[in-house]
């Protein structure tokens, strides 16, 4: 375990280091192939297991993988650090929006193959399956979310344009014979004009019908959509989209979430690109490594794509059922060497810092804390003292604290801390 002293300045303003946790989920990427798990060693002194899978490395306060105080002497966690003086460390707008409860999880993946196809419960539902199913919902907090690339990442991410829903009917046999001829021509039959909530009924059937189709109809289905795929890439190019389900169904074989998968848009972000998805939105990550922010919650429902447990009717009655190519973030210049990703949830807001060599930027002082994650490098970041960081390093930053980084041999880090536009709403 590293060692580091805690730096404390006049008005409270704190940088603490912090030891973080992992996750081993089975589609995370193996061994030293992995971020995660090069971040986790750098980040623990834990030697990396080469045959085990390292999916997720989590930074924050979340009871099922929360971060801890470097160089205390008791196990003290950050939370419990926190909650020693929440006002302060938290700022007065954060701890009177949320109390004590530290608002985001910040997360790194690494994504070797698709995880499940799954959505996040508004707040409303979360508190609801959190008081009924407590062992499977962990807590009953809502989970908006974001991905930032860093390297090319791939996802499926909300419902196709109706444009592209009826190129799907026209061109695959196999979807009009789990939702019928006659669903496929309602299908064909509508128009824009028809308006919103009619073609949301109609996508919700076709997906309900999909996603709940008998297990045998499934595996015959998709064994016809597999062989008919595989003539056809003889003599044509398939799209990117079927070239996609060929890769799901060896990965999930008769696995009703690859027919699910042709509904939804097929993502590929580039390196500082990011994608946020709001509650009740259905989503899957195939491929790549990025960093994640989210509301602090664990809560998950799925569908398929996975061995896991599944909540079929839940997943199809909560979505929203919008339609259309999902917005991607592609960062607002702060200074000449940071970008911010702002989507529109209160919780969190993430910064992406790329220092060449010989260079100084400054973190400004801001009435919320933050948790910095250093990716790359090595340099020092500076309140009133020089604390030197590196490759795997997690700070905490309690608000209204300003830092100095500065680096000579180059670093790559990003920050995650509350909304800015939050602070906006109460100056």
């Amino acid at each position: 375990m590293k060692h580091s002293r805690i730096d404390q300045i006049d008005g409270g303003a704190t940088l603490i280091k912090l030891m973080c946790c992992v996750k081993n989920y089975d589609w995370g990427r193996i061994g030293g192939e992995s971020t995660v798990a090069r971040l986790y060693y750098r980040n623990t002194g834990i030697n990396i297991n080469e045959d085990k899978p390292y999916a997720e490395f989590w930074m924050g306060t979340h009871e099922s993988g929360p971060s801890y105080v470097v160089g205390e002497r008791e196990n003290l966690t950050l939370k419990d650090w926190i909650d020693r003086n929440p006002s302060s460390v938290l700022g007065e707008v954060v701890f009177n929006k949320w109390g004590t409860d530290f608002p985001f999880l910040f997360k790194v993946l690494s994504v070797a193959k698709a995880l499940s196809i799954q959505a996040h419960p508004d707040k409303d539902l979360a508190t609801s399956l959190h008081k009924e199913q407590p062992s499977v919902y962990k807590d009953d907090n809502h989970k908006p979310e974001m991905a930032l690339a860093v390297t090319q990442f791939e996802a499926l991410c909300g419902f196709v344009s109706l444009e592209e829903l009826k190129v799907i009917v026209r061109t695959t046999p196999e979807i009009v014979e789990v939702i019928g001829n006659a669903k496929a021509a309602q299908v064909l039959n509508l128009n824009e004009d028809d308006g919103k909530e009619e073609v949301k009924l109609l996508l919700r059937s076709v997906f309900t019908d999909i996603m709940t189709v008998r297990k045998d109809v499934t595996t015959e289905v998709l064994a016809k959509l597999i062989s008919r795929l595989n003539v056809d890439d003889q003599v044509r190019h398939l799209t990117d989209k079927e070239q996609l389900i060929l890769q799901l169904e060896k990965l999930y074989p008769a696995d009703v979430g690859v027919l699910a998968a042709y509904l939804l848009n097929y993502v590929k972000l580039k390196p500082g690109e990011a994608l946020y998805l709001g509650s009740n939105e259905p989503h899957a990550y195939l491929d790549g490594e990025s960093v994640e922010c989210m509301a602090n919650s664990d809560n998950v429902i799925r569908a398929g794509l996975t061995p896991k447990h599944r909540d079929v009717k839940i997943l199809c009655s909560m979505l929203t059922y919008k339609q259309g190519f999902p917005e991607i973030l592609k960062g607002t210049v702060v200074n000449p060497y940071t970008k911010r990703y702002l989507p529109p949830f209160d919780e969190f807001e993430v910064d992406r810092c790329i220092l060449p060599q010989n260079s100084t930027t400054v973190f400004p002082s801001i009435p919320g804390p933050s948790i910095f994650l250093v990716v790359e490098g090595e340099g020092t970041m500076t309140t009133s003292s020089d604390e030197v960081v590196a490759e795997g390093d997690v700070l905490f930053a309690s608000a209204n604290t300003k830092i100095t980084v500065a680096t000579l041999s180059g670093l790559h880090l990003y920050r995650a801390g509350v909304s800015s536009r939050l602070f906006e709403l109460h100056k």
